[in-house]
């Protein structure tokens, strides 16, 4: 599921208007962030935003597909329904042909990341880089030898 660095640089040319986007590569995709802030998803040359309760019916009105991580599994209970991402839907292609649209989709989607982080710790997530974490925490405790 690749991404190609002229899709990279397309999307992010159609983003030019949301100031501040940063990319990250993540599981053979790339992550696309706003101040921190986890909002779409690139993959095989497609673009997903987030989506929530405010923005979803945009994308299922238009028939867009949800981000399927692992697309030829099913849910063991019914192998008819695909298994998605209820969280990220494909972006429509005339709104990613569009910069001043693609921007307000994206804001959008940002919104939806930031609500969704404070509804699951009451106040904002705050980024915290790994060695960071990793260098706080104490050290196992030592086995005494016999």
């Amino acid at each position: 599921m690749a991404v190609t660095d002229d899709y990279l640089q397309f999307v992010l040319g159609q983003l030019a208007g949301l100031e501040h986007v940063a990319w990250r590569r993540m599981f053979g995709g790339i992550g696309l962030y706003y101040q921190d802030r986890f909002f779409a998803i690139i993959t095989a040359d497609t673009v997903y935003f987030k989506v929530g309760d405010a923005n979803r019916s945009d994308y299922v009105s238009r028939g867009m597909p949800q981000f399927r991580p692992y697309p030829d599994q099913s849910p063991p209970n019914d192998p008819n329904t695909p298994r998605g991402s209820m969280s990220y839907y494909e972006l429509p292609p005339d709104v990613l042909e569009d910069p001043e649209e693609c921007a307000t989709w994206a804001r959008r989607s940002v919104a939806v990341a930031v609500a969704s982080s404070r509804a699951n710790n009451g106040t904002p997530r705050k980024s915290v880089p790994r060695k960071k974490a990793l260098s706080k925490q104490k050290p196992a405790p030592q086995r005494k030898s016999r």
